[in-house]
């Protein structure tokens, strides 16, 4: 019985040793294979990020690569940036020319687009849910917003116009209550199209609507105003904003020098400061050159005579120079300071 038991217990502890030792070789090898593969993932991985940034396509245009093959990558860049930017100013100088009727259509067409791509980020997570009519109405809201806004300008520029033909005349005296009853239907289609278990995400979209139409369309519609009394109003901070940008550019590529922000590596300090005060400069400069000028500074109205819009006025006191006096406190302090310049700079 002893022998048996001492027997047993090797044998026992034998297989015990064994199962143990196939567990672990087990595991080893599961774990050598997950490396491999990880490793494999990893490398396929690199491999498939790798290959875009070196399959990447040139948007340069082929004449312009031939062109500029023989200089580096800092100048070319450089000539290929000011060739586009001399092609969408002269566009900008040909979309001027047409008249702002056509500057118009062009504001209402970035509307539209702007609209459809916030609204298209809206719907991508709306749609989802398979929830009806969220597209449909987000345009419906945009038709009713523009009647209203733009209603109201075409009564206030066009009231000659308007107050001559029957249809607008009658649309122009119940604006306010045709708009307040196309918002009505809106909402109330809204109301119909409302899911159970999905109150929030309608009401969340429903909210997305209008934030986007107060952005944009508000924006829109203050852009055509300043239009209808004026194209200074609208080519001065165009301007000025494409003014900045190129200036600021030019400044950051010659003497750039102190990064600015960690956002944009590539923004300057002296970038920066000279495309600050070239702007300033160049605003200046504009105003004045475009004030001489009544096509740019006449509002939008409407000839009885010849049935045309027409831009012409006698310019009021805002575009013509003015003297102004300066306070003598200010005076006082200017004679200072060039009476102690001119005391330092003369010996003895």
């Amino acid at each position: 019985m002893e022998l048996s038991g001492d027997n047993s217990q090797p044998v026992h502890s034998v297989k015990t040793g064994v199962a143990t030792t196939a567990v672990l070789v087990t595991q080893m090898e599961l774990e050598s294979e997950a490396k491999v593969d990880g490793e494999t993932a990893s490398d396929s991985e690199s491999r498939a990020e790798a290959a875009p940034l070196s399959t990447s396509a040139d948007d340069t245009p082929e004449v312009l690569n031939r062109a500029l093959s023989n200089l580096s990558s800092r100048w070319k860049n450089w000539w290929v940036r000011g060739i586009l930017t001399l092609a969408m100013i002269a566009f900008f100088f040909i979309i001027i020319y047409l008249g702002p009727m056509v500057l118009m259509i062009i504001v209402m067409c970035v509307q539209i687009k702007c609209f459809h791509e916030i609204i298209t980020i809206g719907y991508n997570v709306y749609h989802s849910y398979d929830l009806p009519w969220f597209r449909t109405l987000s345009w419906y809201f945009l038709l009713c917003v523009n009647y209203f806004f733009y209603g109201e300008t075409v009564t206030d520029y066009f009231f000659t116009l308007v107050q001559r033909e029957e249809p607008l005349r009658i649309l122009s005296k119940y604006h306010r209550f045709i708009s307040f009853t196309l918002y009505l239907i809106g909402f109330c289609m809204f109301v119909l199209s409302l899911v159970k278990k999905h109150y929030r995400l309608q009401f969340y979209m429903f909210g997305w609507t209008h934030v986007t139409l107060l952005i944009v369309v508000t924006q829109s519609h203050l852009v055509i105003h300043n239009l209808f009394e004026g194209m200074i109003w609208f080519i001065v901070p165009i301007s000025c904003v494409i003014c900045n940008d190129i200036m600021a550019y030019m400044f950051g590529f010659f003497f750039g020098r102190t990064p600015l922000i960690k956002l944009s590596p590539k923004k300057t300090w002296e970038g920066f400061i000279g495309g600050f005060f070239a702007t300033v400069v160049f605003g200046l400069l504009l105003s004045y050159v475009m004030s001489g000028y009544r096509c740019f500074v006449c509002p939008v109205e409407y000839n009885n005579d010849t049935n045309s819009f027409t831009v012409d006025c006698e310019p009021s006191d805002l575009f013509r120079l003015q003297e102004y006096n300066i306070p003598e406190v200010i005076q006082s302090v200017i004679g200072l300071v060039c009476a102690a310049h001119v005391g330092q700079a003369t010996p003895g």
